[in-house]
């Protein structure tokens, strides 16, 4: 049988056009329309003023953790609960993460255990330089008493929404409550320039900078100049046309996602031991990826059970992120957690939810997970 991934590109026709009219007019430098049409397109569509377009996802929290002004000793907090480019760019500057524990309603960063370790933070003179708030697998972490919280103490609030897009908090979307937010377009995000990222902002001189940065630093000059190190992370015009088109389709991506997470839940309603990630009340997650949990001492089958036979039969299924507390590269590195995420790696799965994905795919994993569950 064909294999079915966990989460394929799903590419439509208006992407070709737009790599063609890049073809066709040269546009293929790291410049051109295609990239100021999509950071405006893109800046509408999750309600921020600017956007700045970059090689990846990690460039984008890179950047802002620097020009947040963290520097080496700095105190860096970050979920736990997440994949590690979330983390990595705080080392890339010599600061050290502080990890913090998932809650149970959205298995993101717990606002309750964030604000205790902050306060106890601040009383000992140690206030954090940053903090990461990653809004997980398409749903957004409790952001307001999070944000009170770092504004009260004048710590940038740097919203990691690689995961997100779509989704919804409050009356707004993850990535636009902080001092800045980052998105991705790898190419098993819910929609992708087959790699990529965005730094969102509603501050003006941090999208200028931003800008600035990631295209070497070179100064205002008619010979090259440069006053201060840059990096080349700027999105190329080409791959810009890709997110132009493929975000044009978002609000069907994420609706078709949304309806894969539904048809799973219905299924696995009468098999003791398998929970679906909960839905937070506060937003509407994407689902980006369909999760659950499986309790072996309530279900016939562990998470290593099921994910071991649907590879068998060429399905696709992964564990959800190891938490980064767990990682061998962060062993000594500080951690504060109640257990949560510890239970939800142990216990949860991922498994195919692209928006590609068709019906008739989506009923082989189906009924290939039940026939397990049956047993």
């Amino acid at each position: 049988m064909p294999r079915i991934y966990l989460s394929a590109p799903d590419i439509g026709k208006l992407e070709q056009a737009y790599v063609n009219e890049a073809f066709a007019t040269n546009w293929v430098a790291p410049v051109g329309p295609h990239i100021d049409a999509f950071e405006k397109e893109f800046s509408q569509a999750v309600g921020i003023k600017y956007a700045v377009a970059l090689s990846s996802g990690t460039a984008a929290l890179h950047l802002a953790l620097r020009l947040a002004g963290v520097t080496a000793g700095d105190e860096v907090l970050c979920s736990s609960l997440t994949f590690i480019a979330s983390a990595a760019p705080i080392t890339y500057l010599g600061a050290h993460p502080v990890f913090i524990d998932s809650d149970e309603v959205s298995w993101n960063m717990d606002p309750a255990l964030t604000i205790e370790v902050i306060e106890k933070k601040v009383r000992a003179g140690k206030t954090p330089k940053a903090l990461v708030l990653v809004h997980l697998y398409g749903q957004s972490a409790d952001t307001q008493p999070i944000k009170e919280c770092c504004d009260k103490h004048g710590i940038k609030l740097i919203e990691d929404a690689a995961e997100a897009l779509g989704a919804t908090y409050k009356s707004g979307t993850p990535g636009s409550m902080g001092w800045a937010g980052i998105h991705s377009f790898n190419g098993n995000k819910i929609i992708t320039t087959s790699g990529g990222g965005m730094l969102v902002t509603n501050d003006e001189k941090l999208a200028t900078t931003a800008r600035f940065l990631s295209t070497q630093a070179r100064d205002p000059a008619p010979h090259y100049q440069h006053t201060t190190i840059g990096y080349n992370y700027r999105m190329s015009n080409i791959c810009a046309g890709i997110g132009r088109g493929q975000l044009s389709e978002l609000s069907k991506k994420v609706a078709r996602r949304r309806s894969h997470f539904a048809a799973y839940q219905e299924a696995f309603k009468p098999f003791p031991g398998v929970t679906m990630q909960p839905e937070a009340a506060w937003g509407k997650s994407t689902h980006w990826l369909t999760c659950l949990t499986i309790d072996p001492s309530k279900s016939s089958v562990s998470r290593e059970d099921v994910r071991l036979a649907l590879e068998k039969e060429e399905i696709e299924s992964r564990p959800i992120w190891k938490p980064l507390h767990l990682q061998p590269i962060f062993a000594q590195t500080e951690y504060h957690g109640r257990g949560v995420s510890d239970r939800i790696f142990e216990q949860g799965l991922c498994v195919p939810s692209g928006s590609g994905m068709s019906d008739s795919e989506r009923n082989r994993v189906i009924d290939s997970m039940v026939k397990l569950f049956s047993k």
